[in-house]
């Protein structure tokens, strides 16, 4: 026997292995072959080397070349097996005879001819297959009701696959040479496995792989060894590698009746099909069912598996025109086997949630749209979608078209860097070679850019798609996937520019030369809004919708929402009051409380009313199934007496038919309040069945009471009303103006809001930890609010806010005290023997000493150095610095002041609506203003922050007294193209600090454009 090791499995007909040992064999020496690499590479990284002569002269079939691998980051010896011309380069299609991989490699670049001296050694791996067997497949002709297994020509892939886990887990590998001819060894493989030797060719015959080959007698039951029966594993054909290591022992696998096969041959005999009939169905329930069965707990599990596998009981709303089957576990799931190594955890927490249905509806091209509390992680969509567009590929009247074959939007720069890295790390894009484009407002940009021949995935934003559109909308014309990430912030941020976007994607997949293209639109969120229900509507084909937030599902389902204001002794009053105790239609009323007080209290003042009454409580348990059973009986519409239901508990008891939930008790979390809506999802609409989307099911409505003991949670609930389209009471209006009033003035010692002094408005108020009034104790300004003044800038924090000094032209206190700085520890240098939290040191850079203060000093443990952090108080950086390199500052060094000072320059922000400026900004402006003196008119200063308008840096003309300015830092954060005038920026301020905020913080309150993802979870 050969002992051997498989290095590439293709399938079972291809084998590439290294011999190890055997009869005949010279064993190959690994020190050889590593020289041979170590050679190769010193050779071909040579600086100095002239590649012209060792290029081939072309490229053809059966060429022994040279050619270099990204995976092994190597030379490797290769034989060419196929030339082809890419978009850009020629291309070879190479076998890496040393290793028994497959690469593409460009010529010219990556292809080199090989020494003599490095053909010497013979090549490490050879090609074998299993010797005896044929591969079988699975024959269903489309005109007739039958089935059977016949020989194919080509392997299944799950033939392959299970090949793979065994030799994954066999412990020695041996082969008997049978044959040998056209470079292929024919063998029968043996593996060892949990101590058994099994023959992996009479494996995949008893696993209705393959079929005996030699003669008709091996086909009618027999084999190579004789008349006994093939020994088989005891697992199915789907178990993986760990689950096979768990498994032991063997059991003999009973051959098909020996007349089987000899009436396969007569057409006329019926009892073939029967018998074949068996095969298929026994293969296909191993496919439907690859846990192992255990018939003892089959009955009394099945429920539990129905509940499981029903999205209802799960909270989540799922609603599709094709059948989805989800995907419940990561090695079903449908990616790519290059994804699966990325990043396991985050794989398998993204699997436990949203992507339980929305990866399979994904992977099979569905229009897709995912709400969830996850909805802003790319894993959502990205893992199916590359498998996608791996498998499908471009139809050949698109191949000759221009442009990526998917598009994902983003809503910002960060998004972009955060997907394109993703998809980089992933290394699963090696052939869609993901490209990311961001373009500001210069218009002659987009006329320029150029998306390369070869991309086939672009990640951008709304904005920089639209720019390209108006510049060359024939860029796009190959487009089949548009995918949208963070859909409702798109829809907030860009509502025009999504519009264009989705009527040009309409137009161009509607051609007629693209009815076989695949068209596939994927939205992903963490809210449900009006954009995306208008995107469903209008340019959706068989929407999978896919909510896995419960108070998001009801918001889709279109749940009316009341509230009513009382105060807590009235709530009684005030419920039976919004009860319709004589409704035109029979319902079925939830009042939920908080405790089991509550619900008693609740259910004497309910009960002497007309409508049917019941009630459910933690003590009283006992009771639980006669109130569901109750609750489930059908309404006659014919008595009076039942018109309706009313059921008064503590919890949602797993109710799914409920017509209207009133919310006596306050709901503490989003969560809870999501669970007592989801009672109603019975009535929830489906907008992925159109026709019946209005459907004439009774509408769905909830009803909160809300009294002085739930201030806290007012805003929140405005929010959440404003975003249902329910009418907002005036009171409840001023109420929470007044409740967000109260709570700026809890923020007195907060600092103010960094992006009210950047730009003039907060994104949301109501939200913001920061203060956005003045505090005339710590705003009182330390410096001139007028004027002019020459700045330092010293450190860039973004494209307009800096820290710097206020330089002054007559005495400069801090020129002085770094001078007598500098003579000090010229002369004495004492490094500090205690550091303590908010005392001042000193660091020494280069040839400046710097004075700081420690903002935090850190357990040193066990470490020999430990790092503090550092404020330069007279540049205003923040940093670590070595514990070991802080100097004392003696006394007289430390009464001056700190003289950094932030300042703000004034109309400018960036561009789309972006929240941060875009680093390309921040780093040009950085290495342009950084270190240099400029002139700045003073406009406001608050505290110890300086608005400045405009900052200009000025020039001496050698040899005169003039001066001109050589820029303006405004004009240059235009010119940049990321960056757009903010002409209300000190209008706005003065407003602010005059006290009238109350406009823009209602503002936040009412609108929905103003809501951000944090808000979600602060709702209550």
């Amino acid at each position: 026997m050969l002992k051997a090791v498989v290095h590439t499995i293709e399938d079972p007909g291809c084998l590439w292995a290294r011999v190890l040992k055997g009869p005949g064999i010279q064993p190959d020496s690994p020190e050889e072959y590593e020289n041979l690499r170590v050679k190769m590479n010193l050779l071909y990284h040579e600086v100095d080397l002239d590649v012209q002569k060792l290029k081939p002269a072309e490229l053809k079939e059966g060429l022994v070349c040279v050619v270099f691998s990204l995976a092994l980051k190597s030379w490797c010896r290769a034989v060419v097996e196929s030339v082809f011309q890419g978009m850009v380069e020629t291309q070879a299609w190479c076998l890496l005879v040393d290793h028994g991989d497959r690469i593409i490699s460009v010529f010219p670049l990556s292809v080199r001819t090989p020494l003599e001296k490095f053909l010497q050694l013979p090549f490490r791996v050879r090609r074998f297959k299993l010797a005896g067997i044929r591969p079988m497949t699975l024959q269903v002709p489309i005109s007739e009701n039958t089935a059977e297994l016949v020989p194919s020509s080509t392997w299944d892939s799950s033939a392959t696959k299970y090949l793979h886990n065994l030799l994954q887990v066999s412990t020695l590998v041996e082969a008997v040479l049978c044959e040998t001819q056209a470079g292929c060894s024919a063998i029968e493989l043996y593996l060892t496995i949990n101590n058994t030797k099994i023959c992996v060719n009479h494996e995949l015959v008893a696993k209705k792989f393959a079929c005996f080959i030699n003669d008709k007698s091996s086909m009618m039951g027999g084999n190579r060894n004789g008349d006994r029966a093939p020994v088989s594993l005891a697992w199915d054909i789907y178990s993986s590698p760990h689950q096979l290591l768990e498994m032991k022992g063997r059991c003999p696998v009973k051959p098909p009746p020996p007349d089987m096969f000899s009436r396969m041959e007569r057409d006329d005999d019926p009892q073939t099909v029967p018998y074949l009939f068996y095969l298929i169905v026994d293969r296909l329930m191993q496919f439907l069912n690859p846990d192992p069965l255990n018939p003892d707990q089959e009955s009394l599990d099945a429920k539990v598996r129905v509940e499981r596998c029903n999205p209802g009981h799960l909270g989540v709303i799922v609603h599709t025109a094709l059948r989805v089957e989800p995907c419940r576990n990561l090695t079903r799931a449908p990616i790519s086997e290059q994804f699966r190594k990325v990043d396991q955890h985050a794989l398998i927490l993204s699997i436990l949630e949203y992507s339980f249905y929305c990866w399979p509806a994904v992977a099979r091209g569905f229009d897709t749209v995912l709400v969830s509390h996850s909805g802003d992680n790319p894993l959502s969509y990205i893992p199916p979608l590359l498998m996608l567009l791996q498998t499908v590929s471009v139809v050949s009247s698109l191949a000759a078209r221009t442009g990526p074959t998917a598009v994902i939007l983003c809503p910002g720069w960060e998004k972009v860097q955060t997907v394109l890295e993703l998809l980089e790390d992933s290394k699963a894009t090696y052939n869609l070679h993901p490209t990311s484009v961001l373009l500001g407002v210069d218009q002659e940009e987009p006329k320029k850019f150029k998306i390369p021949r070869n991309c086939q995935l672009l990640v951008t934003t709304p904005f920089t798609m639209m720019r390209l559109l108006d510049a060359q909308c024939f860029l796009f014309l190959r487009l089949c996937h548009l995918v949208l990430d963070e859909a409702d912030v798109l829809y907030s941020q860009a509502p025009e520019q999504m519009s264009v976007i989705l009527k040009h994607f309409q137009k161009v997949v509607s051609g007629e030369e693209r009815s076989s293209c695949p068209r596939q639109i994927i939205a992903v969120g963490s809210r449900w809004s009006a954009g995306i229900e208008a995107l469903v509507r209008e340019h959706m084909i068989y929407p999978s919708v896919i909510i896995t937030v419960m108070e998001e599902a009801a918001l889709y389902g279109r749940v009316h929402q009341r509230v009513q204001l009382c105060l807590d002794c009235d709530k009684i009053s005030v419920l039976l009051g919004s009860l319709d105790f004589h409704p035109p239609k029979p319902q079925k009323t939830l009042i939920i409380t908080n405790s089991a007080e509550e619900t008693e209290h609740v259910y004497k003042a309910v009960v002497n009313t007309a409508v049917f009454t019941l009630k459910a409580h933690e003590d009283v348990t006992d009771q639980f199934d006669f109130v569901i059973d109750q609750w489930r009986k059908d309404i006659s519409r014919g008595t009076t007496k039942r018109r309706g239901h009313v059921l008064i508990l503590q919890s949602a008891l797993g109710i799914r038919d409920a017509t209207c939930v009133v919310h006596y008790g306050f709901p503490s979390s989003p969560k809870l309040f999501g669970s007592r809506l989801f009672c109603m999802s019975e009535h929830f609409r489906n907008l992925s069945d159109m026709d019946h989307a209005e459907s004439s099911s009774p509408a769905a409505q909830s009803v909160l009471l809300l009294s002085e003991l739930n201030a806290r949670h007012v805003c929140g609930v405005l929010r959440y009303l404003r975003r249902s389209g329910a009418l907002l009471p005036p009171e409840l209006l001023q109420f929470a103006l007044g409740v967000q009033q109260a709570k700026e003035e809890q923020k007195t010692d907060r600092p103010l809001c960094s992006s009210l002094k950047s730009f003039g408005f907060c994104r949301d108020s109501t939200v913001c930890p920061d203060r956005h009034m003045i505090n005339k104790s710590l705003d009182h300004p330390k410096h001139p609010d007028s004027g002019t003044a020459m700045v330092l800038p010293l450190c860039i924090k973004s494209a307009n806010v800096y820290s710097g000094r206020i330089v002054s032209q007559k005495d400069d206190c801090y020129e002085t005290l770094a001078a007598e700085m500098n003579a000090h520890y010229a002369s004495e240098r004492r490094c500090a023997v205690e550091v303590l939290k908010g005392e001042l040191y000193a660091v020494q850079e280069e040839n400046i000493y710097n004075r700081v203060r420690v903002m935090e000093v850190p357990e040193k443990g066990e470490q020999l150095f430990s790092s503090v952090t550092a404020c330069f108080i007279d540049e205003g950086r923040t940093q670590e610095v070595k514990s070991h390199q802080l100097l004392q500052l003696p006394p007289q060094f430390q009464d001056l002041p700190g003289q950094a000072v932030e300042l703000i320059l004034c109309r400018a922000q960036p561009v789309d609506g972006e929240v941060d400026w875009n680093p390309k900004v921040t780093r040009a402006i950085s290495q342009k203003i950084r270190g240099k003196l400029h002139q700045a008119r003073v406009v406001m200063s608050v505290g110890n922050t300086v608005w400045v308008d405009p900052m200009v840096r000025m020039t001496r003309v050698p040899g005169l007294k003039t001066y001109i300015n050589e820029y303006n830092v405004h004009a240059e954060i235009l010119a940049s193209g990321f960056g757009v005038n903010n002409p209300q920026h000190l209008e706005l301020l003065k407003r602010v600090f005059q006290g009238d905020e109350n406009a823009s913080t209602l503002q936040h309150l009412t609108d929905d454009r103003f809501i951000t993802n944090t808000q979600i979870s602060l709702m209550f």
